[in-house]
Parts: C-alpha cells; structure tokens; sequence
C-alpha cells in the first residue's frame, strides 16, 4: 500500500500573514494553528517564512564522453564555509509568473552555460528546507556535448559572474567524496547520474 501523511492541507489554519521584511527577498510571519498527532490543535504559532518560491536546476551531462558540467559562482550564504564562498552548482533559477520548469531550464541553460540542451530527464522536485522557506526545487539532466564547452557566462544585469567547468565524470565523483561539492542540488543530481548514467 502507497504512504501518505497523516494529516493533509485541510488540517491546518492560516490565521494571519503579515510581511515583515521585503528586499532582494521577501520574508513573511505567518499565525498558524494544526491538528496535533495526539489528537485536537496546537495554539497559535507564529513562524517567521522565508518566501523563496520554486527553482529549477539542470546538472549537465555528457554520456558519449563521460563528462558533467557544473558552474561555479559567488554565494553570500557560503561566505563562512571552509572553502570558501565560491559554490559549484547546478545551472539554476528562479520560476517567474507564467513560466514552466521547463522553459525556466532552457532559459537558465543559455542565460548561465551558453548552452541549448535538446533533452532535459526529470530527476526529481524536493522543498529546498521546509522548517524556513517554501523554495521548491525541480531538478533535471540535461544531455549534451560538453566537449571545448566551458567558459564565463552570466548577466551582467543581474550581477551574474558565472563560471563554467566540464569535468570526467569520475574526477566529479571524487570532488563529491572529498566535500568540493556540497550544495544539495548537486549531491541529488549526482547522486541520481549514478543510479542513471549507465542507461542515458
């Protein structure tokens, strides 16, 4: 038999949303009460919601001569990590009104690689960290050459100074094991090429 969740979206209530910071993000405090698993309904909580909203990221793979493309750039919030603030990543962006997952990774592949993929393979969609913010992540691989195609891309309206690598997919495996690659898109993405990459 299929597992579900013991409640569903009928067991709680919204009882208030107010935003109290609106900048680069939004972040809203929300007045919740839900159904406790005792039985009955906690009291009001408020929770502080970092409003992020969904993303979609594309690892790049190149199964004829085994190689992965990820991009690196600059991110404030690995400003204390070991390694320091620049991330490998997966191509990556934001949905806006009246875009799919889809066309938001063609966008974002030519917008950050300079690439235009003919074959996206959903991996998976998971919320980013549930207990802050209600970003959604749609992940993807996308098959292409990767051969001669690294560089520098990004907006320059955006800020964006975006660098791409292509890497032997073994060589990509052991920058995982040695902790070179520690955003949870990447681990998912790569953790599923390894299951995949046999049959793509």
């Amino acid at each position: 038999m299929a597992k579900k969740h013991h409640f569903c979206r009928s067991d709680f209530l919204l009882e208030s949303s107010e935003t109290v910071f609106q900048g680069f993000f939004r972040v809203a405090a929300l007045k919740i009460s839900h159904r406790l698993f005792n039985g009955g309904w906690s009291p009001p909580i408020t929770r502080e919601l970092f409003q992020r909203g969904e993303a979609v990221g594309v690892l790049l793979y190149d199964p004829k001569h085994q190689l992965v493309g990820l991009v690196e750039q600059f991110r404030v919030g690995a400003i204390n990590d070991e390694n320091g603030p620049w991330q490998y990543e997966v191509v990556a962006g934001m949905i806006e009104p009246g875009e799919t997952p889809v066309s938001v990774a063609h966008r974002e592949l030519l917008e950050e690689a300079g690439l235009a993929v003919d074959k996206l393979v959903p991996i998976c969609n998971y919320l980013v960290s549930a207990g802050g913010t209600d970003e959604k992540m749609h992940l993807f691989c996308g098959l292409i050459d990767l051969k001669g195609k690294q560089g520098i891309f990004g907006l320059e309206s955006e800020n964006e100074d975006i660098l791409l690598h292509v890497w032997p997919y073994n060589e990509t495996l052991q920058a995982q094991t040695e902790g070179l690659l520690n955003s949870a898109a990447v681990t998912i993405s790569l953790l599923w090429l390894q299951q995949h990459h046999k049959n793509l």
